[in-house]
C-alpha cells in the first residue's frame, strides 16, 4: 500500500513541476509577444484544468491580442452556460467593446454590476475586473453601490486610486482622507501616495485641495491625525513655520515626547530656515524636562548664531557655551556640544591652540571608544587646520585600528588620505582611497571615488605635479576658511596650466568658492566656461545644475534655471542631480504634479 501511495505521490508531484514548466514556456511566449505560442500551451493547460477560472483568462485574452474576438466569445460563453459568474460577464462585455458593440457591452456591465445586489462579497472581484480593463467609471459604480450595501467596509483606498488615475484630484484627496478616518495606522502609506500629488508651491491647486480638506477636518473632528497631515503637507511646502504650529498643537494633546518637534526644527535647520529652527530649539529648552534633549536644541542654536557672527556675537556665543559647562558639567553627557565648542574655537575663533588643549581635556573624561574616536577625528582635523599633518594622521591611524570596520574608521581613512593629499603625497593617498571605492557608506565610497579620479587623472600631466600640488594647496587653504587665498591659487593654476586636464576641476572649484563669498557673478562665469569647454567630462552635469540652482535662488533667472534643468533631463539621465532637477523643473514650469 505504501509502495502504490509513494507511486501516486511521484507522478503527482513529477504531473505538477511539469505544469509548472509549461505555464513559465507559456508566460514567457506572452511576455515577449509570440502569441500563436503561447496559446497552444495554455489551450492544453486549461484542458488538464477544466474547472479553473485562470487559463480562461489567459486564452480570452491572447484571442484579444489576435483580435479573434469571436473565438474569445465563444469561450466566454461556453464557460458562462456552466456558471454565471460576474467576472466572466464583465471579460464578455469588454470583448464586445472591443468588437465595438457598445450597447451589448453595457448592458453586460450593468448585469455584473447588478449581481452585487444579491452578492455583495462580489465587490471586490467584479470592481478589480473593471479597473484591469481600465473601466474606472463602472468600478466606481462599484464601489460606491457597495458603500450603501456594505456599510461597514471601506472603499475610499481603491477609489481614491482610480480618482488620482482619472486625474480627479479633489475627489482622490477626499477618498484619502476618508480612509485616514477610517484606518489611521494607514497615514504614513496615504503620505507617500499622496506625495506624487502636491509640490512645493503652496499656491498650487492641489496643495489648496487638500490643505482647505485637513483644515475643514480639523474644524470637524480635531484628531491628532489631522494635525500631523497637515504639518506633514506645510514641511513638503517648506513651510516649517506652519508645520510648527500643528505640532505643537499635537504636542498639547500628548505631551509625551518631542522627538517630532526636534525633528521638525532638524529639517528646518537642514533647509537653512534657521529663524524657525530657533524659534523651535528655544521652544524645546522651555518645554523639556530631559538635560539631554535641552544640550541637543542649545547646540543647534550655538551653531546657528555661529554661521554668520561677528567679533562681538562670537565673544557672547563662546560665554554661552562656558555658562553651559558650568551647568551641565564636563561628562559623557555633554560631550557633543565639547565636540562643537571644540570645532567652534578652531574654525571660527581661529584659536586652534585653545582647541586642541580643551579636547585634549575630553579625551581623558570616561566615555566610550567610539566616543572617544569622535574626538580624536576632531583633534585630527585642527592639525590638519595648523598643517601638522603627521600628527594628525597618528590620531587618524589609530582610529582605524581601533574600530575597524566602522563607518567612523572609514571616515579616518579618508581623512588619512586627504591629508595625504594636502602634503603632496598622492600615490599614499591614492592607495588609500582605492580602498574606499567599496566603502558601507555611500557618501565616503563617492569622496573616495572623486578624489581618486581628480589625482588619477591629473598625476600624470607634468613629471613635477605642479598644477596639482596647487590645487591640493588651494583645496587645503579652502578647508582652513582661507577662501580669498584659495581663489588667488586656482587662478594661478588656470593662468599657468591653461588647457591642462585640471582645468575644469579648477573652474568648478573655483565657481563654488565664488558662491561662498556670494560672487554670484564669477560663479556663473565660470559654470558656463566648463558648459562651453568641457561639455563632454565627468563635471558637466554639475556645472548644469549649480549653475540652474544659481539661477533659480540668487540671480532671479527662473526660465534659464529652468533650461538648464531640462537639459540635465535629456542629456544627462544618469546624473545624480536627475530627480532633482526633473522636480525642480516641473516646478518651474508649473506642473500641478509634483
Amino acid at each position: 500500500m505504501q509502495k502504490v501511495l509513494l507511486f501516486i505521490f511521484i507522478m503527482f508531484s513529477i504531473n505538477t513541476c511539469f505544469a509548472q514548466n509549461n505555464e513559465a514556456q507559456a508566460e514567457s511566449y506572452y511576455k515577449k509577444g509570440e502569441f500563436k505560442k503561447a496559446l497552444i500551451i495554455y489551450e492544453n493547460l486549461n484542458k488538464e484544468k477544466p474547472y479553473s477560472y485562470k487559463y480562461v483568462y489567459k486564452l480570452v485574452d491572447i484571442h484579444q491580442q489576435l483580435e479573434q474576438f469571436d473565438e474569445a466569445e465563444n469561450i466566454l460563453i461556453q464557460r458562462l452556460a456552466k456558471r454565471r459568474n460576474p467576472t466572466l460577464i464583465v471579460e464578455l462585455g469588454y470583448n464586445f467593446q472591443l468588437k465595438d458593440s457598445l450597447d451589448r457591452a453595457h448592458k453586460l456591465y450593468d448585469e455584473a454590476i447588478a449581481y452585487i445586489d444579491e452578492k455583495p462579497n462580489y465587490i471586490y472581484s467584479i470592481a478589480k475586473k473593471f479597473e484591469d480593463h481600465s473601466l474606472n467609471e463602472q468600478a466606481i459604480r462599484v464601489y460606491d453601490k457597495g458603500k450603501l450595501l456594505t456599510p461597514d467596509k471601506n472603499y475610499s483606498l481603491p477609489l481614491a486610486r482610480i480618482y488620482g488615475d482619472q486625474g480627479d484630484i479633489e475627489k482622490m484627496f477626499a477618498n484619502y482622507i476618508d480612509y485616514i478616518a477610517y484606518k489611521p495606522n494607514y497615514l504614513n502609506n496615504i503620505k507617500r501616495a499622496v506625495s506624487d500629488f502636491i509640490s512645493e508651491n503652496s499656491s498650487n491647486e492641489n496643495n489648496t485641495f487638500l490643505r482647505r480638506s485637513l483644515l475643514k477636518k480639523i474644524q470637524q473632528e480635531p484628531s491628532p491625525y489631522w494635525y500631523e497631515m497637515l504639518s506633514w503637507l506645510y514641511v513638503q511646502e517648506k513651510a516649517y513655520n506652519k508645520s510648527f504650529i500643528q505640532e505643537k498643537a499635537l504636542y498639547r494633546r500628548n505631551p509625551e515626547s518631542l522627538d517630532r518637534i526636534i525633528e521638525l526644527a532638524v529639517t528646518a535647520h537642514d533647509d537653512n530656515d534657521d529663524d524657525t529652527a530657533k524659534d523651535i530649539f528655544n521652544y524645546t529648552i522651555e518645554t523639556t524636562q530631559d538635560a539631554s534633549t535641552a544640550l541637543t536644541a542649545h547646540q543647534y542654536i550655538l551653531e546657528i548664531d555661529t554661521k554668520n557672527a561677528d567679533t562681538r556675537a562670537l565673544k557672547r556665543i563662546d560665554e554661552t557655551y562656558n555658562n553651559l559647562f558650568n551647568e551641565f558639567g564636563k561628562s559623557e553627557l555633554t560631550l557633543p556640544l565639547q565636540l562643537s565648542y571644540g570645532e567652534f574655537l578652531a574654525f571660527h575663533q581661529k584659536n586652534t591652540e585653545a582647541a586642541t588643549t580643551f579636547l585634549r581635556k575630553s579625551l581623558k573624561l570616561n566615555i566610550s571608544e567610539f566616543q572617544e574616536a569622535k574626538v580624536k577625528l576632531l583633534l585630527a582635523d585642527i592639525l590638519v587646520l595648523q598643517e601638522k599633518f603627521n600628527e594628525a594622521l597618528i590620531f587618524y591611524s589609530q582610529i582605524q585600528m581601533n574600530l575597524k570596520n566602522s563607518t567612523i574608521s572609514q571616515e579616518a581613512r579618508f581623512k588619512v588620505a586627504k591629508t595625504s593629499y594636502y602634503k603632496g603625497d598622492f600615490d599614499w593617498a591614492e592607495s588609500q582611497l582605492k580602498i574606499l571605492k567599496s566603502s558601507t557608506s555611500q557618501l565616503i565610497a563617492n569622496d573616495a571615488l572623486d578624489l581618486k579620479l581628480l589625482i588619477s587623472d591629473n598625476k600624470y600631466e607634468d613629471s613635477t605635479q605642479t598644477a596639482l600640488k596647487h590645487y591640493a594647496k588651494a583645496d587645503l587653504f579652502a578647508f582652513q576658511n582661507k577662501t580669498d587665498e584659495a581663489i588667488s591659487l586656482l587662478d594661478k593654476i588656470l593662468t599657468e596650466h591653461k588647457g591642462e586636464s585640471i582645468t575644469d576641476q579648477t573652474l568648478f572649484k573655483q565657481a563654488k568658492l565664488f558662491e561662498k563669498k556670494k560672487q554670484y557673478n564669477k560663479a556663473e562665469a565660470n559654470y558656463l566656461e566648463i558648459i562651453k569647454d568641457y561639455r563632454e567630462d565627468i563635471l558637466a552635469d554639475d556645472a548644469h545644475y549649480y549653475l540652474a540652482e544659481l539661477y533659480n535662488t540668487f540671480l532671479a533667472k527662473p526660465e534659464d534655471a529652468k533650461q538648464l534643468y531640462e537639459k540635465i533631463i535629456f542629456e544627462f539621465e544618469d546624473s545624480i542631480y536627475f530627480i532633482e532637477a526633473r522636480k525642480k523643473f516641473r516646478m518651474l514650469r508649473g506642473d500641478s504634479i509634483n
